[in-house]
């Protein structure tokens, strides 16, 4: 009797909500607590700890209705068999639209675009209400219903466009390549990756956004200057306007080599009115690239998309996996979509892996601006930045451990301030 893999993978992903719902119960109970952690007491004034505070708990109801509708979704269309009964009846419209449903990648190109249009009707009254709601009733959203809609269209333009070269090329290579099938799909998928990082800053975000040179002033000469102390080869410095969609602050690097470019959001210059908490900032931004945290973490994802592919050459053509969840064919595209959910199990210890790595890299960041000398301008960044966010103030242990990439505010300050004991 064949190994019931579609009830056992159903079965898992019920499982892993219900545990993840403990969790988001815990940390819904430290966001419910009337006071700030000690750490951040006379740092975080009670004001902005208000409305931080009513802030997480409107997010964290929101989050507990949207994943049981997910979680619903998702294990009806596997349970069910929905997923194989819209394969059949994407194929049935490429005979209705006169073309050859025996083209595999036709087929999957049908299957696609009804899977887009389902999501994006799916997903659209929550995001809907994530933006002008919770957003707009907090203070964060600065969108109008226009630039949502404009946006929602660039980013399926962009899909349209991009997504059926891509698709057919990794059809392409399945069905063409052998035994060094998984050698073949990394390697595509790694050139893919560094085009994409290529092209998207120079022509894919400015749809979105408009990046303008930082003005001459303070601020540019500091972040020069430091940039030069640290051989970092800066070529050019942006202002992106994120005040367009949201007051929410970021700032960020990105280009190859001897090619490096800096954005700053004009929320974070907003937000941060004295220049060093900025230049504090990217100095901790900057210790991502001296201590080789960004080529660490490439390296890794590397590693991982070839052990996934390796795991899926593995898997390909076995009859019983495709026939468990209810298909009598076995096309490249569901391949990899039932590959993925048979390994979600290795998927969240993996994730709660890079986790880790993620919050020790951000630890050691932090202290090697405080070795630059910005540990004061550090730390009021951090808390400003946690204020004007209005960031959740407490978090339950368990729930940052397991879903947190970054420590949260208290233990960042914690360890900034024992790095200073030491020293002292």
């Amino acid at each position: 009797m064949a190994f019931p893999y579609m009830e056992a993978v159903v079965g898992f992903m019920i499982l892993m909500y219900f545990f993840e719902t403990y969790l988001d119960l815990r940390q819904h109970a430290a966001l419910k607590l009337p006071t700030l952690p000690k750490t951040l007491v006379g740092l975080i004034s009670q004001e902005k700890f208000e409305k931080s505070r009513a802030y997480s708990l409107d997010k964290s109801y929101f989050h507990f209705f949207h994943e049981f509708v997910t979680i619903v979704m998702d294990s009806s269309i596997l349970y069910f068999g929905i997923l194989p009964w819209f394969w059949k009846k994407s194929g049935n419209f490429l005979v209705l639209a006169g073309l050859n449903a025996d083209n595999e990648i036709l087929h999957t190109l049908s299957f696609l675009a009804g899977v887009m249009i389902w999501s994006q009707v799916t997903d659209l009254p929550f995001s809907l209400y994530s933006t002008f709601v919770i957003e707009e009733r907090h203070g964060f959203n600065k969108q109008t219903l226009w630039l949502f809609l404009r946006d929602l269209i660039k980013g399926i333009c962009l899909s349209i466009v991009l997504g059926p070269p891509i698709i057919s090329a990794i059809i392409l290579i399945v069905q063409k390549g052998g035994d060094y099938l998984a050698i073949y799909l990394w390697a595509f998928m790694f050139v893919l990756s560094l085009v994409m990082m290529t092209v998207y800053p120079i022509l894919i975000a400015p749809l979105f956004n408009k990046f303008t040179p930082l003005p001459e002033g303070e601020l540019r000469e500091k972040i020069e200057k430091l940039a030069s102390s640290l051989l970092f080869p800066l070529k050019k410095l942006f202002v992106v306007d994120g005040s367009t969609r949201s007051s929410h602050s970021n700032a960020y690097m990105y280009g190859f080599f001897k090619n490096k470019r800096i954005v700053l959001y004009d929320t974070l210059i907003q937000q941060c009115k004295n220049t060093e908490e900025i230049v504090a900032v990217l100095a901790h931004e900057l210790g991502h690239w001296k201590l080789n945290h960004t080529m660490y973490s490439f390296i890794a994802v590397q590693i991982l998309t070839f052990l996934q592919f390796g795991g899926y050459t593995l898997v390909r053509n076995s009859t019983d996996l495709f026939r468990s969840f209810g298909f009598d064919t076995q096309p490249v595209l569901i391949g990899f979509i039932i590959f993925q959910h048979t390994v979600i199990p290795l998927q969240h210890l993996l994730s709660l892996g890079l986790n880790l790595v993620s919050r020790s890299f951000e630890f050691q960041a932090d202290a090697f601006a405080k070795k630059l000398g910005y540990s004061s301008p550090l730390r009021a960044a951090l808390v400003k930045l946690q204020e004007e966010n209005l960031s959740a103030m407490n978090t339950d242990p368990w729930y940052s451990a397991y879903h947190y990439s970054h420590p949260p505010l208290v233990e960042r300050l914690a360890a900034i301030d024992e790095a200073e004991k030491k020293e002292d």
